[in-house]
């Protein structure tokens, strides 16, 4: 291997590092990820690169092009801190960004053989995921309300009892006196996570519908098997409200008088299992 293969390498990261970009569209990075597929010598040497730049590989393929993600140590990571800092300024509403990227992913992704299929494409609609995570609140409540604990959360409770009293008092929409969401709202929050998703290319816009309309991209779904196993995610899960255990139904409908509150037109995705 020469300079020059080093230097190709690096620039297949850098293709990469590029969220928006697919193969499709760029010849040469189309011909870089031919050669990482082709070429084990160039392959290790591009796998170097990234793992020097505290990037990890998820996948190299015509369909995702280099699909990195950025370890804890790397400069390239985006923590969950910095992103709601950026994104609001109150403490809670940061802790309610990071419920909302987590609902969209178990929301697009909801059953293991939607992440196993590479053909899969999720869709998800900001009312969607803000009827999700309300209907998981309940479930919390109920759960609370069994249990006799439905006060504050102790120190060590889970992080999704002690999230979902904050997530129920704050309205679903509200608007601004020009008619714009507001920020604050759960919806706005939501939002905002999902814009944050489209410009990191893991999801791309289709339609105003229902708060607006997304379809998850290859790069999302290599990204959403990588957190799958992660506590929170199977937290969510295991509240019933996505049972994925078994590969039947992925959303449970929401009894009679549970929906009063809930923004018009949620678009939640039922499945069925025919």
């Amino acid at each position: 291997m020469t300079a020059g293969d080093v230097a190709d390498a690096a620039r297949l990261v850098g293709f990469g590092l590029q969220p928006k970009l697919l193969p499709a569209r760029d010849a040469e990075y189309a011909e870089l990820v031919r050669r990482h597929r082709e070429d084990p010598g160039f392959a290790r040497i591009a796998d170097a690169v990234a793992a020097g730049l505290g990037l990890v590989v998820l996948e190299v393929s015509p369909r995702a092009g280099m699909a990195v993600a950025a370890g804890e140590d790397s400069v390239f990571a985006v923590r969950m801190g910095d992103y709601a800092r950026r994104a609001a300024s109150d403490a809670g509403d940061r802790f309610l960004h990071g419920l909302a990227h987590l609902a969209a992913a178990a929301l697009a992704f909801p059953r293991p053989e939607d992440l196993a299929d590479d053909g899969y494409i999720g869709r998800i609609t900001v009312n969607g995921v803000d009827a999700f995570v309300r209907q998981a609140c309940r479930r919390l409540e109920e759960r609370a309300d069994e249990t006799g604990e439905n006060t504050d959360p102790a120190s060590d409770a889970p992080g999704l009892e002690a999230a979902w009293r904050v997530y129920a008092r704050r309205t679903a929409t509200g608007a601004t006196k020009d008619a714009r969401r507001l920020a604050g709202s759960t919806t706005g929050i939501i939002g905002k996570a999902v814009a944050f998703l489209v410009d990191s290319g893991f999801l791309q816009r289709t339609g105003d519908e229902s708060g607006g309309t997304y379809r998850t991209t290859a790069r999302y779904q290599l990204q959403v098997r990588d957190m799958a196993g992660s506590a929170a995610m199977a937290e969510l899960l295991d509240l019933g409200v996505v049972p994925v255990t078994d590969g039947s139904a992925s959303l449970l409908p929401a009894a009679a008088d549970d929906g009063a509150d809930l923004v018009a037109d949620a678009g939640l995705p039922f499945h069925t299992s025919a």
